[in-house]
């Protein structure tokens, strides 16, 4: 089968993926604005936006070693400070809170006057980071007959019953997912037959999805196949090979797509350079927004198999 592409790939980047979470990316302080999203169409209404953040509060006291602190309105925060031959001001943020990186020639006046330009974003970054690690605190599935299990974006109730013949059938008005096993089967036996169901209904829906969003590109892809990848929700190989991760199955149907659209945007940009980003515009306006949702849904909150 003919792969067509409009621009060679980077022979050193044979393939290019999509993971769990992309690295927050140290944020240079004279960046050009972004331009304004689009509006969201329907399809997406589900998708969480950005709320307005709660602003973390540091404790009482000094700031911790090694760490500064600075007034922001009726806010602190606390940062810490690396010196380095960097030319810009950045910053990063992690679950130690914010570090800034500045030239050893930038003024501290400087410095603070940076983050007082960059105060929404970085408050933004930090209440997401707070976030996203409440939800890994909260209670894993519990694997029995009442249970919900996260299907394209809403939850089916586990429906156990006990036979000796094996089954599954998914009732979609009642919206519950019926297992029949037999009495004595343990646990494990009914998240292999959940697991297998899954991923079943992922190569029929991926089969579905990926001819729409070739054809808006353009381009034939060689092969699909699922990924188990604990670390990466597609990927994309130079020759037009397509892995996409089975556990999408949890999410809505906009971010499925938006996996797709990225993994085939890359046979047209073998890279994530603006032009690839902007392909990725071109087919699925809004990226963004699917691509954010994606990253603030931690895999220790999806189910265990």
């Amino acid at each position: 089968m003919k792969l067509l592409r409009h621009t060679q790939p980077d022979p050193n980047q044979l393939t290019l993926q999509l993971d769990f979470f992309a690295p927050e990316s140290t944020e240079p302080v004279r960046e050009s604005a972004a331009p304004p999203s689009p509006s969201p169409s329907p399809s997406l209404q589900r998708i969480p936006d950005l709320l307005a953040p709660t602003i973390p509060t540091p404790p009482p006291g000094r700031p911790h070693d090694g760490q500064r602190r600075i007034q922001l309105g009726e806010h602190l925060l606390d940062y810490a400070l690396l010196r380095s031959k960097r030319r810009t001001i950045g910053f990063l943020i992690s679950d130690e809170g914010l570090r800034v990186t500045a030239p050893k020639w930038v003024t501290l006046g400087e410095i603070e006057n940076a983050i007082r330009e960059k105060q929404r974003w970085i408050f933004t970054k930090l209440n997401e980071r707070r976030e996203r690690s409440a939800r890994r605190l909260q209670p894993q599935m519990q694997w029995r007959d009442g249970a919900t299990l996260p299907y394209l974006g809403n939850d089916v109730v586990l429906r156990i019953r006990a036979s000796q013949s094996l089954g599954i059938s998914h009732d979609e008005a009642a919206q519950e997912l019926v297992i029949s096993l037999p009495a004595d089967a343990s646990e494990q036996q009914l998240k292999d037959r959940v697991q297998g169901w899954l991923q079943a209904r992922a190569k029929e829906l991926f089969a579905q999805r990926l001819p729409v969003y070739a054809e808006k590109l353009g381009v034939t892809y060689q092969s699909f196949a699922l990924s188990s990848a604990t670390t990466q929700w597609g990927s994309c190989t130079a020759d037009g090979r397509i892995r996409l991760n089975w556990r999408l199955m949890h999410f809505a149907l906009p971010l499925i797509d938006y996996v797709i659209a990225h993994e085939l945007s890359h046979l047209r940009e073998m890279n994530h350079s603006p032009r690839f980003w902007a392909t990725v515009q071109s087919i699925f306006p809004e990226f963004e927004m699917a691509k954010k949702a994606l990253r603030d849904s931690a895999p220790e909150t999806l189910p265990i198999f």
